[in-house]
């Protein structure tokens, strides 16, 4: 008989990490443990405080009925939980898992046979100029060759300033920039700003200005002198109607998708289908998780083998994650099977 509890974790960053909507020093997190048979299965609902659709006073509540009604089977709880997008994820997670003969392998490929791996961006942090540099210098040293900047926080002139230095250094062949806005500019200085980055030869840019402002970004994304790729403007998107409606209006140049923030698997899936539709083109990106999370969205980005690089490198950030098969590896990410998994969640211990 199937059986479901869920379990609150929270992981503590190294550093604070810093973005245009503040510095985060710890992130909260939903287990998903369900039970068959004495089969274990875990899934993530990887919530994200103040920008998840879901961030709402009832969302432990929701957790408690979906441990209620597994019953329901995986479909009809996913159905059901529309507005819980975060929620969706960890279901679809957790009965894959439970399903699988390994509960971390929820998609059998060569990635998780180690035979091939996943391009990915190299994130830097928001902070001092001086440590964003650090960072930089330290991708570079890593073997990236593609480099994903958080813009918007501190004084844009200092911005400018480090995209010159890798510029300096590096040409648009040997490394390739994104940088992410997090909505962080105004309507009335966004196209003079995007003007100024275009100097620096920039892949794209996520999300120049906040979300729900259609007309302003439709506008900016027929003006822009490069790439704009949507992220935030794709939260609270539910029906299949409305994303087709979003993406036909504004017509940006690129996607970018968190399964957690989007409804998981299917809902990722249904957006890069409207998306292929008209041409644009999409990445997906993971969303703090641990690496519980990071690991099931990267076995699933791997099957939809995509050449862009991918923004999956964020599993280093915490001291308390999971030890995992994951390991970056000159700008790649591979599935280690050397290493070893070390899960301790309460209902759900797993070490090999």
């Amino acid at each position: 008989m199937l059986q479901a509890t869920y379990q609150k974790y929270v992981l503590d960053f190294k550093r604070a990490s810093g973005t245009s909507r503040g510095v985060l020093t710890q992130k909260e997190t939903w287990f998903l443990i369900l039970e068959n048979g004495g089969k274990k299965g875990i899934g993530e609902c990887a919530i994200l405080r103040g920008l998840s659709i879901d961030d709402r006073p009832d969302y432990e509540e929701k957790l408690q009925w979906v441990c209620q009604n597994i019953a329901l089977g995986k479909q009809k709880l996913y159905d059901a939980l529309t507005e819980f997008p975060s929620i969706q994820f960890g279901v679809e997670m957790a009965f894959l898992s439970v399903e699988s003969d390994h509960p971390l392998e929820l998609f059998p490929s060569k990635f998780t046979q180690s035979s091939e791996s996943i391009p990915i961006n190299g994130l830097v942090w928001m902070g001092e100029p001086a440590y964003m540099k650090e960072q930089i210098e330290q991708k570079i040293a890593e073997g990236f060759n593609c480099i994903k900047l958080k813009i918007g926080a501190i004084d844009f002139s200092k911005e400018l300033e480090l995209l010159q230095f890798i510029r300096t250094n590096f040409d648009s062949n040997t490394m390739e920039i994104r940088v992410d806005a997090n909505g962080g500019f105004s309507q009335e200085e966004a196209l003079s700003k995007l003007t100024e980055l275009h100097q620096f030869d920039l892949h794209s840019i996520e999300q120049p200005i906040k979300q729900h402002q259609i007309a302003e970004m439709k506008k900016l994304c027929q003006q822009t002198p490069f790439p704009i790729a949507l992220d935030e403007e794709l939260i609270g998107v539910f029906s299949l109607d409305d994303k087709e409606r979003l993406l036909q209006e504004i017509k940006p140049q690129y996607i970018i998708l968190k399964p957690s923030l989007v409804g998981g698997f299917q809902g990722t899936q249904e957006w890069i289908a409207v998306a292929e539709k008209y041409n644009i083109g999409w990445w997906i990106t993971s969303a703090l998780e641990s690496n519980i999370g990071l690991n099931a969205i990267a076995q699933f980005t791997f099957t939809l083998q995509s050449a862009l690089p991918q923004g999956l490198g964020t599993g280093g950030l915490y001291t308390n994650n999971f030890d995992s098969p994951l390991e970056v590896k000159e700008g790649q990410l591979w599935y280690n099977s050397h290493l070893k998994w070390a899960i301790n969640v309460p209902n759900f211990i797993f070490n090999r």
